[in-house]
Formats: C-alpha cells, sequence, structure tokens
C-alpha cells in the first residue's frame, strides 16, 4: 500500500515551524503496521495544491492532508481539493449549525470568517472535529482515499485517532501490527554499538535501526510481537549492559527519578559550567520535589564559596575547575540540603577560558554520598558549547544512574578522554 502525507503551510516551507504532526503520524501508521511511503510539504499557493493533490491521486493509495481548513485566507485545502476534481464548493448547513453550537457553547458569537469552514467539496463527507471548529473531509479521487484534517495537533490527533483511523481499519485489509522496542544508550557512537551487538543475528523480517540525538542514541527493533523479537530485544540489551541509560520513551530524567524514587531517596545538586540544565532537566518531570531537594547554581567563585562552603583556599590553590572543588561542591550542598546524594559539576564549556593545563572541554564530576565521593575529571571535545554542556549534563546523570543500576560508576566512553577518576572514602 502506497500512503502519502500532503503538509500545508507557508509555516512550513518556510521554516517557522517543526511539521511535528507529520512526524506523529508517521509513528502512529507505523505501530499500525503500515509505513509511509512519501512525505509532502507546500506552500499556501492554490494552484500548487490543486496539483499535488493531483498527482497524489494518481499514485499513492491512502493521502493524508494536514492543515489548511482554517477560516483564514491562506487556507486553501478545501477550494484547492474541489478544483482539482472540478467540482463546486458548497455550503453544509450542518456544520454550519454545528459551529454556530460550539461558540454558543463558549457564550460567544461565531465570527463570520468562520462560514468558509462549512464550504466544502461537492461530494465529499464531512469528518467530525470534536475539539474545534475545522471539519475534515474525506473523499475518493481517482485511485485514492483522501482524508484531510486540521493542523492543530491536538484536534489533527484527536481526529486521527478517534474518527479517521477507524474508518481505515473498517475499509482496508490492514497488514498485522508492529512491535518497537527501544533502548536508550549514552557513552558509545554508532560503531561502539555495532561492536558490542555485531556477533548477534537479526533476521531479515526483523529491523534494527540507531537514532542520534546527541548525545544519546537511540538503538531501535522493529518486527511482529512475537516471542522472538522479545528475546532478541533482550540478547541486545544484555549486550550493551551498562551503556543502556533507559528504555522505550523513558528519558534520562525519569529514570534518575524512578530510581531515586524506589529507593526513597533525595538528590542535591551543585552546577558550574551546566547552569542549572541538570535541575531543569529533572524538574521537568512530574514528581521530582520527591526526589531533588535542593539546586545550587554556582558559577562564579564567590557562589560555590556562599552557597555550597567551598573553602576559598581550595579555589586559589587549585582552581575552580579542579578535582578539589568538585569534591567540596558535592559534599556541601548534599550537608546544606540533607539529600542522600550530592552531584557536583564544575568545568570548561568554551569558547574561552582554556589553558594548556585545562582546555576547554575540562569538566570535572563529583558525587558524594554515604559511601564517600566518586570524583573524575573528562576532557569532552566539541567545538559547540552547548554540546559540551549537554553531555556534561548526561555524564552527571548517568554517574548517579549507574551508582543506583548497580554499574561501575566510572565508565569508558566512546567520545570523551578520561583525565582521571577515583573514590574517596567517607
Amino acid at each position: 500500500m502506497k500512503i502519502e502525507i500532503i503538509s500545508t503551510g507557508d509555516e512550513i516551507v518556510t521554516g517557522q515551524i517543526l511539521d511535528t504532526n507529520a512526524h506523529w503520524l508517521c509513528q502512529f501508521l507505523f505501530q499500525q503496521g503500515l509505513q509511509v511511503t512519501r512525505l509532502n510539504t507546500v506552500a499556501d499557493n492554490l494552484d500548487d495544491l490543486v496539483t499535488l493533490f493531483t498527482e497524489a491521486s494518481q499514485r499513492a493509495d491512502l493521502v493524508f492532508v494536514n492543515g489548511g481548513l482554517g477560516p483564514t485566507s491562506d487556507d486553501l485545502s478545501a477550494a484547492a481539493a474541489a478544483k482539482a476534481q472540478n467540482v463546486a464548493l458548497t455550503l453544509r448547513q450542518p456544520w454550519l449549525d454545528a459551529m454556530h453550537a460550539k461558540y454558543r457553547q463558549r457564550q460567544r458569537k461565531m465570527p463570520e470568517s468562520n462560514r468558509k469552514q462549512a464550504l466544502l467539496p461537492e461530494g465529499a463527507n464531512i469528518i467530525d472535529n470534536p475539539v474545534g471548529t475545522a471539519c475534515g473531509i474525506e473523499f475518493r479521487f481517482n485511485q485514492a482515499q483522501f482524508y484531510f484534517t486540521p493542523g492543530v495537533p491536538h484536534e489533527f490527533k484527536t481526529m486521527l485517532s478517534q474518527i479517521i483511523w477507524p474508518d481505515i481499519a473498517a475499509r482496508l485489509s490492514l497488514p498485522p501490527s508492529k512491535k518497537q522496542y527501544k533502548l536508550n544508550t549514552f557513552g558509545l557512537a554508532e560503531s561502539g554499538i555495532d561492536r558490542f551487538i555485531n556477533s548477534i543475528t537479526i533476521p531479515d523480517h526483523i529491523h534494527l535501526g540507531y537514532r542520534t540525538a546527541s548525545p544519546e542514541i537511540e538503538v531501535k527493533l522493529v518486527g511482529q510481537p512475537d516471542q522472538e523479537l522479545a528475546l532478541l530485544n533482550q540478547q541486545i540489551e544484555q549486550a550493551l549492559g551498562q551503556y543502556v541509560f533507559s528504555k522505550d520513551a523513558m528519558s534520562p530524567a525519569e529514570k534518575i527519578q524512578q530510581l531515586l524514587l524506589a529507593r526513597q531517596q533525595t538528590l542535591a545538586l551543585a552546577e558550574s559550567c551546566t547552569g542549572g540544565g541538570i535541575a531543569a532537566k529533572l524538574v521537568a518531570q512530574a514528581g521530582s520535589s520527591a526526589i531533588l531537594l535542593a539546586g545550587a547554581v554556582t558559577y562564579s567563585n564567590q557562589a560555590k564559596i556562599d552557597m555550597v562552603g567551598v573553602a576559598p583556599e581550595q579555589i586559589e590553590q587549585y582552581g575552580a575547575v579542579s578535582e578539589q572543588v568538585a569534591v567540596a561542591m558535592a559534599h556541601g550542598v548534599r550537608a546544606q540540603a540533607g539529600s542522600d546524594y550530592g552531584l557536583a559539576v564544575t568545568g570548561i564549556a568554551g569558547p574561552g577560558g582554556g589553558s594548556d593545563e585545562k582546555p576547554v572541554g575540562t569538566v570535572v564530576f563529583a558525587l558524594n554520598c554515604a559511601q564517600g565521593t566518586y570524583v573524575q575529571r573528562l576532557l569532552i571535545q566539541h567545538p559547540q558549547r552547548n554540546k559540551i554542556q549537554a553531555i556534561a549534563e548526561m555524564v552527571s546523570l548517568d554517574m548517579l544512574r549507574r551508582l543506583l543500576d548497580g554499574w561501575p560508576v566510572f565508565a569508558e566512553y566512546d567520545f570523551i578522554h578520561t583525565l582521571s577518576h577515583e573514590l574517596i572514602p567517607g
């Protein structure tokens, strides 16, 4: 089956917004056992829309058109659909009445411009919109079945999943749905992952793929939802071992929260070069107040002294980017917050500030807990400041994840140089 998605809108072709609806629809269809064969993006131009609708009708079996169903002058999808089929736009009184009712429920009067949303191609069927005023439409044109959907994401997803998909499932003989396993890894390059799993035989009917979301890499396994796929996923997970940060759609922050909640333990942070980035990741998760007691952004030397109790002479003697200062930061923030773990990071994210002894990308991490303090100095070589910070944030979380999961706290990373590491008891 050939499936096309047509995304409409000047804001997409000019790069003002990302086409998240097409991304979501591709994933949704894939989970149902279908794969999109072509993605199209077109500006708000009537002739271009007509041409694309006509071409798609002659080469695809199923076409989803997203956007262009609103009340403004640049909403042209319905008009283009009518012109492509050489039919008239007709006023659909039932939908006009439905829109008036929606506005009355909100105690508002419907603007006259919304009347345009009831002007639909002759012969097209209306698709209800439970959460908006732009109805969808469906019709058959040449060899293709067309479904037109509104561009507002929550309206689009509601209409697609609740109304359109049941209609498609009733019309078509669909292949079996597919199962997708995801392993979120950190610390290995794609070549490193391949090094660990290249001895595992992947059958032709099962797809293994990688998706890089720097600094993480997602390993995906897709196939029929059977025992063979589950066992293969288990083999890969065991082979990657300590480098598997989390599974399925779980983010690193969610994994840390899960591990700490299971132990009823807490964390406090002292961040310098990451500027609160670690805390931001954690508090983005609902319920983070149960595990994160405090987060201090100790960017300046004085902040390190005042906020987490670093001794001035330590900074003078060793420098702000040093094992001694990182250990003091982790110990100090843990003591002040009364948490089970104190995590600290201090470094040089660049582009300036480096030296021969401590080049840009030098970052020191410290994790203080009941066993003592794990401290390591790494060199993260990357030309972009924000990438050094992002990798430093992940290393920090990875140290804690490794400790909680029972793996060695200090790892051999493919793309990071280890300069020193030790566990300071007590």
